[in-house]
């Protein structure tokens, strides 16, 4: 079942662990061993950090800022500003919120300022929503108005005349 090999002979430096030997034949070329370390490191991809997480049973009172992501479950009284913002169904903020990416699935109160805004069908909005494309589904409850900026993330840009929304569903 065991062969004894070069490798695992006395005075050879090795220990009895070490793994049988291969033959010279089917062993790799010493130049594509080590290529290996070098090709792993260059075609390793950046990962992208992931997002922060306020879970459901967090209740969070004061300002967040982040060039990240935020997922909210949880409570905030107090406003939020990030790059991609996801508002969970079981989250309620309370407070400004200001994001490149604003995904609304739960309850806001307060403004929403967003270059891409999106209620889905579970979003309650009781507030104005500043935004460059906006996009609201069907059964999104929303009481507030909606002004369209080219740069909604100042707030001292120009913008459209405002368009008084009336509450769906």
């Amino acid at each position: 079942m065991f062969s004894k090999s070069k490798i695992n002979e006395p005075g050879s430096g090795s220990t009895d662990n070490a793994k049988p030997a291969v033959p010279a034949s089917s062993a790799p070329p010493a130049s594509a061993s080590s290529q290996k370390p070098s090709e792993f490191k260059a075609s390793a991809p950046k990962a992208k950090p992931p997002a922060s997480v306020l879970s459901a049973d967090l209740h969070v009172t004061g300002n967040m800022k982040t060039t990240g992501d935020i997922q909210v479950e949880g409570t905030v009284e107090g406003d939020i500003r990030a790059h991609l913002l996801t508002i969970g169904e079981t989250a309620t903020i309370k407070g400004e919120v200001i994001a490149d990416d604003v995904v609304i699935n739960g309850r806001i109160v307060g403004r929403v300022r967003g270059l891409k805004v999106r209620l889905t069908s579970t979003a309650r909005v009781e507030g104005d929503i500043i935004h460059k494309t906006i996009a609201i589904e069907s059964g999104a409850h929303f009481e507030g108005s909606v002004q369209r900026q080219d740069d909604p993330l100042n707030p001292g840009a120009k913008s459209a005349p405002a368009q008084k929304a009336n509450p769906a569903s």
